[in-house]
This record gives C-alpha cells, structure tokens and sequence, in this order.
C-alpha cells in the first residue's frame, strides 16, 4: 500500500518546506544534523558522508560516476533530496554546467558531531535528587499504555476509557484526516485511520508529530522551533529524568501534550518536576527511509474463515472488530470469523479487500507467516468478491422519451415515487 509511506515520509517533506533560513538556524543544531541524516535514502546518506571533508563543488558529471548506470533512478531521488533540505546547494558555473557542495552550516555542524559527539542542551537530573523513577520495563509498559489507549479512542469504541488529562483540542487535532463525522452520527475512521492503523509505530509517530506541527502554527509557535525541540527530544536517554525548568514555555506545552501519547512520563518531586522520555520518544529520530523490523504476528486465518488471534490487546481486538465478527475473547486469545455481513460493514467505511488482507499478512502468527500464502486464498478471493457483491449494479441518468402517460395525476405520483426514492435525478415529461 504506497498510500502508507506517502503518509509517514510527510513530516521531513515539512522540514524542506521551512524557508532556507530558518533550515539554516536549524542545522545550527549538530543534532538536528545528525537526525536529518538518519531519515535521508540510503545512498543520500552515502554522498553526504563522501563530500564530508570535501569543501570544493563537485560537478553533477562526477557524481554520476559514484552509481552504476541501473542506479540512475536512485541517484536522481537522493540529489532530489539533498536540494530540497537545502543539503546540497547547486552551483553553476560559465559553461552552465552544475556542481553539488555541502551547505556550510551542515557541513560544519555534522563535522562537530562525528568528531566531538553531540552535546544535549541538558543534562539528566542526579539522583539524590529524583526518587521511585520508574524502570525501562514499567516505562515500556506506560508507553505502551498511553499509545494504544489513544488508537483505541481514534477507532472509537465505546468501551474506551477518556485519556485522564488530555486537552480536547489536541485529540482532534491528532485525529485529524483519519476519522470523518457527519451530522448526527458517531465519527468513522476515514480510509486513510485505517491505513494508519498498519503503519508501524515509528511511522503513527510521524503522522502524528506532522499534524501537531502543522496545527501549532496557529497558535503563534514557530514550527521551527518546535521541530528543533521533537529532534533533541529524541536524542535524550530513555529512563533519564530531565528537569522541566530547563524548557522554554513552548516546549513545555508541546512536553504536555506529549505526555498523554506516552511519548514522555511527567513526575513532580517536592521542589522539582521533572519529565522521563520513553523508547516511543527516541523512535522520533529513526529513518523513516528504513523498512522497520517485522514485529510478531499474531494472527492465524483458516479456509473457513476463522479467526483467531493470540493477543491480550484491547487494541487489537477493536481492530479486528472492524472487518471481522468477534465471537468471544479469552485472557490470550480472541476468536471470531470473517463474515459477508463483516465484510460489508467494512466497506461501508471505506475499507478495502486489499487493506483488509495486507493486515492480516503484516500480522500473521509466526506459524503461518513462513507459509505461500499466509493467508487462505479462499478468504482473499471473499475480500476482493465481496466489494465486487455491493457494485454490481451501477447508477447512472438517464433520459427517457415518448413514454405514454395517463392523465396528470398519474405522472405526478410517478414524480413523487421517484423523487421520494431518488431513483432518478429528475423526471421531465415532454409536452406533445
């Protein structure tokens, strides 16, 4: 599903769109250097690291001649990159010829980190200081917690609890593009939700941070800014406390709004408060360019369209509520079936076949996943049939002449039946 990476790969596509001198102010950070590095296309990342050291353009011609002739393509997306972010700076010379060469910010900044390591604008807390901090274990497992409890409100079952805390202005904004309401009914996850629901989390993450940025310029804050702060945040130890008095009042509201996802754990001492990134918040500064490691599945379809999925999730049962019918659920396992009527309600939201089995690809049980197919061909065939089922009768105008009518009461009780019905966009009798 293409659809998936054009979403998560939006928020560095925000990054090139700042203006150049606040990009400029932003590589002013040997972190945001290095952070931008890791999200660049592999071999992006090659001509960056090759023209490190070297401070003379090097032509367009020359660097032709790094890739084989069958890596042209790939050639062309990473210069394509390197401009936008304002990496490479072209030059041309007399005989209109171009050149490439580092932008001296970055260049100089990225030289600093590799030689000197990067340097956090703060310093963990003592512990003298900090008491009953949590563990990486109880940290994973309130980031976990917070992460799924927000899914599990953007699916929208009534079985879920509010997040205690959480401004209602910024769920919306999360929310926003992957569930659509209409008058007097419940929101429904958009196509694009459900999409969001297979990314991985690295990717949810992206999504989400690209809204927030995009909404907290009208509310008068630099998107620069807040961008440089998600960067570093990312930089900073998972289980370490850093004190909340070393934020700027931007940041201390982003760190708030944060806390509800998981992405921080927020503390207060008797004199001090103090906030502990967790693993969600350094995924901030992985590559997006990379295929993430495959998690591991936890669904086992059968040729009669059983289901069954060994999970204690709440999330993924809700999940799963959305294009299968769940029958019960036991401490570990939940069982349910995929059904013609499930199938329907799922297209009723605007969820396809193919969607539907690309979920239970991605997850299914290691016991089946080594298997070709992991899913029944039987069930694929039902997902793609089943859409197939509810179109097969397709409304289009129509003009109908020398029909024989009756007497005018007879055709206005023809318009009334039609227009009641919408069977027809308009009935016009034709005077002889």
């Amino acid at each position: 599903m293409p659809q998936v990476r054009i979403i998560a790969k939006n928020f560095m596509d925000m990054v090139a769109a700042l203006p150049a001198m606040k990009l400029d102010k932003l590589y002013d950070s040997s972190l945001i250097c290095e952070a931008v590095l890791r999200s660049l296309p592999p071999l992006a990342k090659k001509y960056v690291l090759q023209m490190l050291f070297i401070d003379l353009p090097v032509s367009a011609r020359t660097m032709e001649e790094w890739v084989l002739p069958d890596g042209s393509s790939k050639h062309k997306v990473a210069i394509d990159r390197l401009l936008q972010l304002r990496i490479f700076l072209e030059v041309i010379d007399r005989k209109r010829e171009s050149s490439y060469r580092l932008n001296p910010i970055f260049q100089e900044n990225l030289r600093k980190y590799l030689i000197h390591g990067g340097t956090l604008p703060r310093e963990p807390m003592p512990s003298n200081v900090t008491v009953r901090l949590p563990t990486l274990e109880d940290l994973d497992a309130y980031a976990i917690e917070q992460w799924e409890c927000f899914l599990l409100q953007l699916i929208n079952s009534g079985q879920v609890e509010r997040l205690t805390g959480f401004n209602p202005s910024m769920i919306k904004v999360f929310q926003r593009g992957l569930l659509s309401t209409r008058d007097n009914e419940p929101p429904k996850l958009t196509e694009n939700g459900f999409q969001f629901l297979l990314m991985d989390t690295n990717a949810q993450l992206w999504y989400i941070i690209r809204e927030y940025i995009s909404s907290s310029e009208g509310h008068g804050v630099d998107p620069a800014e807040l961008i440089s702060f998600l960067l570093e945040l990312s930089f900073h130890a998972p289980g370490k406390a850093y004190n909340m008095n070393t934020l700027a009042d931007v940041q201390k509201s982003a760190i708030s709004d944060l806390a509800a996802l998981g992405l921080v754990k927020l503390q207060q001492g008797r004199k001090d408060n103090w906030f502990i990134p967790t693993k969600l918040a350094t995924n901030l500064s992985m590559s997006l360019s990379d295929s993430s490691s495959r998690k591991e599945g936890f669904v086992v379809v059968e040729t009669n369209f059983r289901l069954y999925a060994y999970s204690t999730s709440k999330l993924h049962c809700e999940i799963l509520r959305l294009f299968a019918r769940v029958e019960y659920q036991l401490p570990n396992l939940i069982v349910g079936a995929i059904t013609k009527e499930s199938l329907y309600n799922a297209f009723e939201n605007g969820i396809s076949g193919e969607q539907i089995i690309a979920f239970l690809q991605q997850n299914a049980h290691p016991r089946v996943a080594e298997k070709t197919p992991s899913v029944p061909e039987n069930v694929t065939i039902r997902s793609d049939c089943g859409k197939t089922d509810r179109n097969r009768v397709e409304m289009s105008p129509q003009i109908f002449n020398d029909i024989s009518i009756q007497g005018d009461e007879v055709f206005e009780a023809a318009c009334d039946f039609e227009g009641d019905r919408r069977l027809l966009w308009k009935i016009q009798r034709r005077c002889a």
